[in-house]
């Protein structure tokens, strides 16, 4: 136990000995004291680079002016670029809303004008159908069926007969300002209008002239064309033709044609315009149909019925003659209309 203590007590009073130890304790001192120096460096360093950037990041920064400045100016743009669509919407819809009123309106007016000219058609057919078939309504009692329709062609045309006797001129003008006004119907259905879109002015337009003027002009023609060629030899028949398609029909489709315009309440060089214009080719157009209808009416009908049969066949002219009319009157209205449109407009540019 006691040679520790000999031992250092040994060390201790040996000078050169304890010397040599405290040279090796400080050495080895300073070079923990060097190493301990050497990390705190690394780490002054590692929190040098390192925390900066983490202070950096995390602090957060005084607002900028800009920073204030540009989400209002996107706030205040979306509420603009949101107004301009509610207000683009609203108009949308209300262009929609007045179109659909239009759209409903033109529908409620179109259905009143089909509704009305359907009455009409309905009730004039009534009529028509029934006065011919109750020519015999006196003489029923106990007829069948069979027997009213055999009987009711003669006797509708002994009637016709009695009428032509009674008064020829009033007779030929009814059947006249019919046939007229059934053709201008016809021609408006061939233009492309159906059944109950026709337009009712122009058909009444067109009968009144049948009326007032085809029925009576042409019953005294055919009375001044039997006077004129009296004789009966085989040349009358195309003498009588060519004399109808030249200067009787250059003078009644020059008259149709002018009745029609004053009717629609145009102005005299207007109407005598479109005559000129028209005139050749409504008289080239006839001789395509009525040449070979006359051959019939002067050769072989006679003078009381002509006017009937040539009412017949004036179903197919009157639709040609009112088309040729009222294709003129609507090309010059619509002519009218597109100057008047350039008018304005050039009218308009100076001022812009």
């Amino acid at each position: 136990l006691l040679c520790p203590f000999k031992l250092l007590f040994f060390f201790c009073n040996n000078k050169p000995i304890m010397s040599a130890l405290n040279n090796f304790a400080t050495h080895i001192l300073s070079s923990s004291s060097k190493r301990s120096l050497q990390e705190s460096r690394k780490t002054q360093t590692l929190s040098i680079n390192f925390s900066p950037t983490f202070t950096i990041q995390n602090i957060p920064k005084p607002p900028s002016r800009i920073s204030f400045v540009c989400p209002i100016n996107a706030v205040t743009e979306d509420k603009e670029a949101e107004a301009r669509q509610e207000n683009e919407k609203k108009e949308s819809n209300g262009i929609e809303i007045e179109e659909k009123l239009k759209n409903s309106f033109l529908s409620i007016l179109l259905d009143k004008e089909r509704f009305f000219n359907a009455s009409i058609v309905l009730g004039a057919g009534t009529l028509a159908i029934t006065r011919l078939l109750t020519i015999d309504h006196e003489y029923w009692h106990g007829w069948t069926l069979y027997e009213i329709l055999r009987y009711a062609p003669e006797h509708n045309w002994i009637a016709y007969e009695e009428a032509l006797k009674a008064n020829p001129v009033l007779a030929k003008m009814a059947i006249s300002g019919i046939v007229y006004s059934v053709g201008d119907w016809i021609a408006q259905c061939y233009e492309g209008k159906s059944l109950l879109e026709f337009d009712r002015t122009r058909m009444f337009r067109s009968g009144l002239v049948g009326f007032s003027l085809h029925g009576s002009l042409s019953h005294y023609y055919y009375q001044f064309c039997e006077a004129l060629f009296p004789s009966n030899d085989w040349w009358v028949v195309p003498a009588k033709v060519t004399f109808d398609q030249t200067i009787w029909s250059a003078i009644w489709n020059s008259i149709y044609f002018v009745v029609l315009g004053f009717l629609r309440l145009e102005s005299a060089s207007n109407i005598f315009g479109e005559l000129r214009a028209t005139f050749w080719p409504m008289l080239t157009a006839g001789w395509k149909l009525w040449p070979f209808a006359h051959l019939i009416t002067y050769g072989i009908i006679p003078l009381e019925q002509r006017l009937l049969w040539v009412d017949c066949v004036e179903l197919a002219w009157v639709t040609i003659l009112s088309t040729y009319s009222n294709e003129k009157s609507e090309a010059r209205i619509s002519e009218e209309l597109s100057e008047a449109k350039s008018d304005s407009s050039s009218s308009k540019l100076p001022e812009d």
